[in-house]
């Protein structure tokens, strides 16, 4: 490896970092790069993987103000991505890399969708529960599917891990009743459980380049940290926004590839 391609690695995962502490598909960076370099792509998933588990964690820091009073719904929804990013991580290394990747779009495109309407959406559904003289849903754990959904989540993430972000950010909008920026923390924590769990079976028994590790490893806990800066000081409309964007970048890449 080259200086110049270890510099370009080390680039591509301070960007990752801060995009996924912000909205998540810091991936669609970081993966690419790898291919370009001639990195095997599994080798790059799963190096990719390991490696984004410090920004992660640097950004559940960064977001730490935005996580008090939620450490209830943390311990019973991570539960959801810890089973999610396992199973999803050993379908990487059972399953034919087609078997999977078709439903990404789809996945995507939904989660776009979810955070798009997502103010209507919860409006309607609470407007509906009034109307029928049903009991609200759980404050602090959200809608009865938020749980299940948030596994599928998981399993996409220790699969692939692209716009995981938009999906859990589509999830919890619509089936929790709960600010933004506080969901945005907690996508955060489910994030890091999901890459952390994955990135530890890679570890152990995938093929893993920890030169390319260490490096997005490095850029990504510095792009944690001003993904976190920026991300909380954005208003609900424009962070929705940016989820949308994004994800719409992810779902063009996902269907011109």
């Amino acid at each position: 490896m080259s200086p110049l391609e270890a510099l370009a690695i080390g680039l591509a995962g301070l960007a990752a970092g801060t995009i996924n502490t912000v909205v998540g598909s810091g991936t669609l960076i970081t993966f690419p790069t790898l291919l370009a370099f001639g990195v095997p792509p599994v080798t790059a998933n799963v190096s990719n993987t390991i490696g984004l588990v410090p920004g992660s964690l640097s950004g559940v820091v960064g977001y730490r103000r935005e996580l008090v009073g939620q450490r209830a719904r943390m311990l019973r929804i991570g539960v959801a991505s810890l089973i999610g990013g396992i199973v999803g991580g050993v379908l990487l290394l059972v399953l034919p890399a087609d078997a999977f990747s078709a439903i990404v779009p789809v996945l995507v495109g939904l989660g776009i969708v979810l955070v798009l309407f997502q103010p209507r959406i919860s409006a309607w559904t609470a407007r509906r529960h009034e109307a029928a003289g049903a009991a609200p849903r759980n404050p602090t754990y959200g809608a009865w599917w938020v749980w299940p959904a948030v596994l599928l989540a998981g399993v996409y993430g220790g699969y692939f891990g692209a716009a995981q972000g938009v999906l859990l950010m589509g999830i919890m909008g619509v089936g929790i009743p709960e600010t933004l920026q506080r969901l945005n923390g907690l996508k955060n924590v489910l994030a890091a459980i999901v890459n952390a769990v994955a990135g530890l079976l890679f570890a152990v028994v995938a093929d893993v380049d920890w030169r390319i590790v260490a490096l997005i490893g490095i850029g990504s806990v510095i792009g944690g940290q001003l993904g976190a800066t920026v991300g909380r000081r954005l208003p609900a409309p424009v962070l929705r926004g940016v989820i949308v964007v994004v994800g719409a970048v992810a779902l063009v890449v996902f269907l011109v590839s």
